[in-house]
């Protein structure tokens, strides 16, 4: 049996890899959307499906004033006592020296849920884990220098967490830092993330090296002892940063797991770029990816040698059924979406903004469409009225059908392709002055007309790219992607589309572009906005998102949805 990589496509970047009998469970980072911590199962590592999300993540189920790529980093997965744990940091400034973060624990008896209230434990720096040993438990952290002229990277330390447990199980309310926190390792160059794996005696410490980039690389070290010292492998257990034209770049932030077979396997982030003439830009984000691990003089390798990710790897001996078992798939069914395309509506693979859907989502009130009530716009970061899936394939063609009745120039209604607040495309009806005529109040006349525009929003300033008159009655708009181009297209409902602007860079909504850091990865969607009265309304219907991977990421192991 084959596992092609990316595994599990589009915005999933920090897996945090686990297995529990039977079944593989796995957590990414999900930053400033909802929900929080997506969580994926799986019986064979090749095949994974969604599994839910840890919903309690955040205190107060809010995110709002969170920064672009702000949010919840790095989530990290265990299971130990009987109950799975999760261990992960909200960061609430990004590209500051003080990062202004909190980190959590929450437990469950089910991964799909209910999760329990986060607590919180000692916040370091970002990326923590959880190491559960000879019936203790310790947090792994970053630390982070936040003085001026401090390392934001200066080292990994442990601190043992004490755990009550009335009856047996964990109390997670109860969980606390017991025992000094010891630093077990310095490092001049960059790294993060921590995981550490007891075997045979040594602890095996996982490093995500190199920062987010096309640097990043995953590092080992061991001891025979917890606190140290620890011992740095010579060599990089993976990584591309020696060479670009490996097809899966930025590879790191790993994480080791063993199968029922005692085969050993390394999850981890990688991103697919296209080339451009700014350089690689990566659209779809960072994915998750599976490689196989052989155990060579005490140390982890990839089994195909090197250190370089393979796009396909074995995994006959990771599956933990019988052949004849039935196995999901990944996503919901043709069924699922219903004859509207929002059959899933608000759960997955739908997202929301910093904030869970709220009474600004309507199912009920039309039968066989979305309602959505407008709130604030694209470079908000607060309440956007912003329902959006994850783009997982370079070629993919959206399109969806509105229905609204914008009265002034302040409430419109539409497509958008978005990355956040800087990176975004936005197709949307909405209403205009009379051709020619300037601003003179004339909305409030009952003088104007609908229009379709189309705005473009860079880090410097949005820019209008096209605005055309909006036929009348329902409104059918479409987006296709070819790569690193995006068109934007509109027509009546069920008749023929036609252009609406020219060929855009679609690589502006990537993590590569522009002058701050980005995490995320790019979403298709529809959005709402009223900026005055927060009651405008547009209704949705006929959503489709087909994707298509690109030829050299086709296999006979795999299909695009």
């Amino acid at each position: 049996m084959r596992a092609v990589n990316p595994v599990i496509r589009g915005f999933a970047p920090d897996p945090s890899v686990i297995r529990v009998g039977d079944w593989y469970h796995l957590a990414t980072s999900s930053f400033e959307w909802f929900p929080t911590i997506p969580l994926f199962r799986s019986r064979d590592l090749a095949s994974w499906e969604p599994a839910g999300a840890v919903d309690t993540a955040v205190p107060g189920r809010s995110l709002l004033g969170v920064p672009d790529s702000g949010g919840i980093w790095a989530p990290a997965l265990s299971h130990a006592d009987g109950v799975f744990w999760v261990v992960y940091s909200v960061v609430r400034s990004v590209g500051t020296r003080f990062f202004d973060l909190t980190t959590y624990v929450s437990i469950t008896d089910d991964v799909t849920g209910p999760w329990s209230e986060p607590v919180r434990v000692p916040g370091h720096g970002f990326d923590p884990s959880l190491l559960h040993h000879d019936g203790r438990h310790y947090l792994l952290n970053l630390q982070n220098d936040s003085r001026v002229g401090g390392r934001r990277f200066d080292g990994i330390v442990l601190t043992e967490l004490g755990v009550p447990k009335p009856g047996g199980r964990p109390d997670a309310s109860r969980i606390h830092a017991i025992g000094p926190t010891r630093l077990l390792l310095q490092r001049e160059e960059l790294v993060e993330g921590p995981k550490i794996t007891a075997k045979d005696g040594w602890f095996y410490l996982l490093l995500a090296q190199g920062g987010t980039g096309v640097e990043h690389g995953v590092l080992v070290a061991r001891s025979r002892s917890l606190t140290g010292p620890y011992e740095v492998d010579a060599v990089p257990l993976l990584t591309t940063r020696d060479d670009r034209g490996v097809p899966l770049q930025k590879a790191g932030h790993g994480e080791l797991v063993q199968a029922p077979s005692g085969a050993w396997f390394l999850s981890h982030l990688a991103s697919r770029p296209l080339e451009t003439e700014q350089g690689p830009r990566n659209p779809l984000g960072r994915e998750t990816a599976i490689q196989r691990v052989e155990w060579v003089d005490g140390w982890p390798r990839l089994a195909h040698g090197g250190w370089h990710p393979a796009v396909e790897i074995d995994v006959t001996d990771a599956v933990t059924v019988s052949d004849d078992a039935v196995v999901a798939a990944v996503g919901p069914s043709e069924e699922d979406m219903g004859s509207d395309g929002f059959g899933t509506v608000p759960g997955w693979p739908w997202s929301t903004l910093r904030e869970p859907a709220g009474d600004w989502l309507d199912r009920t009130s039309r039968p066989g469409y979305v309602r959505l009530v407008g709130r604030m716009g694209p470079e908000s970061l607060w309440q956007q009225s912003l329902l959006a899936q994850r783009l997982t394939e370079h070629h993919a063609e959206v399109e969806v059908t509105v229905e609204a009745s914008p009265v002034t120039f302040t409430q419109s209604a539409g497509l958008v392709l978005y990355y956040n607040t800087t990176s975004y495309l936005q197709l949307h009806l909405t209403w205009a002055e009379p051709a020619g005529q300037p601003q003179a109040g004339q909305q409030w006349r009952g003088v104007g007309r609908r229009v379709l525009r189309l705005e473009h929003g860079r880090p410097e300033d949005a820019r209008v790219v096209a605005e055309v008159d909006a036929p009348s009655g329902p409104v059918r708009l479409a987006a296709r992607i070819d790569g690193g181009t995006a068109r934007m297209f509109a027509g009546t409902a069920g008749g023929e589309l036609h252009p609406v602007g020219p060929d855009l860079d679609f690589t502006d909504l990537s993590d590569d572009f522009g002058p701050r850091l980005r995490f995320t990865g790019a979403l298709a969607g529809i959005s709402v906005v009223d900026l005055v009265e927060g009651t405008f309304h547009a209704d949705f219907t006929g959503w489709a998102l087909r994707q298509t991977a690109a030829p050299q990421w086709r296999s006979a192991g795999w299909a695009a949805s």
